[in-house]
């Protein structure tokens, strides 16, 4: 049986660590598997029966580029001699700095590299994206929008698009695990979450870790908007990070009684159950995990159209083939766009900005979005069965022979 190594910096919390995880489990059945971490710090996956190897060479910020540079070189040297040591047949990495080293640890073992370009943040470095497609023997993504732009834009044809797996069944199983919910506290303290979450109170959530990537900002103004018309509306932003600005322009806002950060939840999906609507605000995506995660759970959604993702879970292939004829060059929707499963709305700028009293055309056009799905009962009722038809056809099973297929003709 081959050895497949699967490279990853750390399983702390974030969409490319837990497909990996996943895809350690579902590739057992073909291949001998490793996970190979930089640092154990913060685990937040369950990776019991996995063999998971840490070199243990963290991030660092010590002595500016140089120590990076050194830190770099301190992590190909040992992925190189396991890589050789451990007879590693296929080396697949997630995430830029992994694919760094994955590529720079290909001398001197027979591993063959494959670099995982998953979110459009990946393919802003042009430097690194060459690299990446030079030195791999394959570039893998989650996205048709990537393996596009691959070609399109640097004439790269040894691509595979292949979408993440979802596994419905543990998701809606998790779902019940209430006990946490129900402890979880708001951490700028509002409370007992739950108790804010009346039966007759609409809850819109999002799931993620603070980033500008993530937009809060914009569901923040947006869900302002929206509380004017529905004040028992609730918002709940669950993730890892510093919500404290955030919080900050909620009450700027007046809306800061209506909205709750419970932080980061090793199950999250008690959580999106308890809401009615997902929310994705993302100026950047790969494909978003937590979105689909909302959809396995019925919920409607509505998300912005970033670059790679939404659109080829929310559309179907007709609409989405028609919003590509129109934006060949992967730029967002000019518009509100309600597709078979799920609302889109147009791209929203990408800078911070916490003022409360600069409420933009995207804020509005997601509050929009967001006004459309909950104003009729019934919309809300056919995109959370359809949601949840579109969860079913993301197969963990289709995505192990996929994958097993792309890696066994490398």
């Amino acid at each position: 049986m081959k050895r497949l190594l699967l490279m990853v910096p750390m399983l702390h919390q974030g969409g490319f660590e837990r497909v990996c995880v996943a895809t350690a489990r579902l590739m057992q059945k073909y291949y001998r598997v490793t996970i190979l971490i930089f640092s154990d710090k913060d685990i937040n996956y369950d990776v019991t029966g996995l063999d998971v190897v840490n070199i243990n060479v963290p991030a660092t910020r010590k002595f500016g580029k140089a120590g990076k540079v050194i830190n770099v070189l301190r992590r190909v040297r040992k992925v190189s001699s396991y890589k050789k040591s451990h007879n590693i047949d296929i080396s697949y990495s997630f995430g830029s700095s992994a694919n760094y080293v994955n590529v720079l640890s290909q001398y001197g073992n027979r591993a063959k590299v494959l670099t995982g370009l998953r979110c459009s943040t990946d393919m802003e470095n042009k430097k690194e994206v060459r690299l990446f497609c030079k030195k791999a023997d394959q570039v893998l993504s989650c996205s048709k929008e990537i393996m596009r732009e691959l070609l399109r834009d640097y004439n790269y044809e040894k691509s595979s698009y292949i979408y993440n797996p979802l596994d419905v069944a543990m998701i809606r199983e998790k779902a019940k695990e209430k006990k946490n919910f129900l402890a979880a506290e708001d951490i700028f303290g509002g409370g007992k979450v739950a108790d804010n979450l009346s039966d007759d109170a609409f809850t819109m959530i999002s799931v993620g870790r603070q980033d500008y990537i993530k937009g809060f900002w914009h569901l923040i103004k947006a869900f302002s908007i929206v509380a004017r018309q529905y004040p028992k509306a609730r918002l709940m932003i669950v993730g890892t990070g510093d919500f404290s600005g955030l919080k900050k322009l909620a009450d700027d806002l007046g809306v800061g009684k209506k909205v709750f950060f419970p932080g980061l939840q090793k199950n999250p999906f008690p959580f999106v159950d308890s809401a009615d609507l997902y929310v994705l605000s993302s100026n950047h995506e790969g494909f978003p995990n937590a979105i689909l995660e909302a959809m396995a759970l019925g919920k409607p959604c509505v998300a912005a159209d970033c670059k790679t993702g939404p659109r080829e879970i929310l559309l179907n292939e007709k609409e989405y083939k028609e919003l590509i004829a129109k934006r060949p060059d992967g730029s967002s929707t000019g518009k509100i766009i309600e597709g078979e499963f799920g609302i889109i709305v147009p791209d929203m700028d990408a800078r911070t900005d916490l003022n409360a009293s600069n409420i933009t055309e995207g804020d509005k056009l997601l509050a929009e979005g967001i006004l459309r799905m909950i104003s009729d009962e019934e919309k809300m009722k056919s995109y959370g069965t359809k949601a949840y038809e579109r969860a079913l056809s993301y197969d963990p099973k289709k995505y192990a022979e996929d994958l097993h297929r792309i890696l066994d003709k490398v």
